[in-house]
């Protein structure tokens, strides 16, 4: 569960580029500093942070990468804060690139290994304003409060409807996830299918509304079970590259 913004840097800058990332457990201060290449696989970046001994040190590397599908650059980037290994992506919305902005949003990239969802309660609220919704899911082990924002990179239909949020400790939007609108094709119901990075692993579940809650704002989080409805390429909704 990690989220973050980074810069373009001037040209004169030792770094080019400079950021932040965040999880549940951290804050940290990055910077991207060119690396000399030995192979055309090799990264081309070294991501660096300050410890709490103020030593810079090297927490990963990055590669410049453009998108197979839309052909946008973006930055990959594998990080260890000392939590183990993960990989990120540094994308840009579709605003930025058209003002040649040196922006970028952070977002997580996670492999399609799904967890088992037995023992889960949730419940979801459309909200009054802006298309999103606010709700929690958890079991005995976790507990997640969270909101639905409309996805704003989304360029193809088996893109994400939505992206999943929750807050580091300092307050800062995380993404955690996707979501996609869906419709039974069973009874015509319309629902939606949620892929989450929860504390224990990549949990698919359904948002759905039995008889006393349709038509209603309310939807109740229930366990995935697959019946062949799943919304195209719902695993994949992490590793999205706008």
């Amino acid at each position: 569960m990690f989220a973050g913004t980074l810069t373009r840097n001037v040209e004169t800058a030792a770094a080019e580029y400079s950021g932040m990332i965040h999880g549940t457990r951290f804050d940290i201060a990055i910077q991207l500093e060119a690396r000399a290449k030995m192979s055309a696989r090799s990264p081309d970046y070294d991501v660096t942070a300050v410890n709490k001994s103020g030593r810079k040190v090297r927490i990963g590397t990055a590669w410049n990468e453009t998108g197979n599908t839309s052909g946008n650059p973006y930055i990959s980037m594998q990080i260890d804060v000392g939590l183990g290994p993960f990989r990120v992506n540094a994308v840009q919305t579709k605003e930025a690139r058209a003002a040649q902005s040196g922006a970028f949003e952070i977002i997580p990239l996670v492999s399609n290994a799904l967890m088992k969802s037995g023992s889960i309660s949730g419940e979801m609220t459309a909200m009054d304003a802006d298309n999103a919704f606010t709700g929690y899911i958890a079991n005995m082990m976790f507990d997640l409060e969270f909101m639905l924002i409309e996805n704003s990179y989304k360029a193809e239909e088996t893109h994400p409807d939505y992206r999943i949020e929750v807050s580091s400790p300092r307050g800062t939007p995380i993404r955690v996830g996707s979501a996609w609108m869906a419709k039974s094709s069973r009874t015509g119901n319309d629902y939606l299918s949620l892929l989450i990075n929860t504390p224990d692993g990549d949990l698919r579940v359904n948002a759905v509304q039995n008889e006393e809650q349709r038509g209603g704002q309310t939807f109740s989080i229930i366990p995935f079970i697959d019946s062949g409805e799943q919304p195209q390429d719902a695993g994949a909704g992490l590793s999205l590259v706008a």
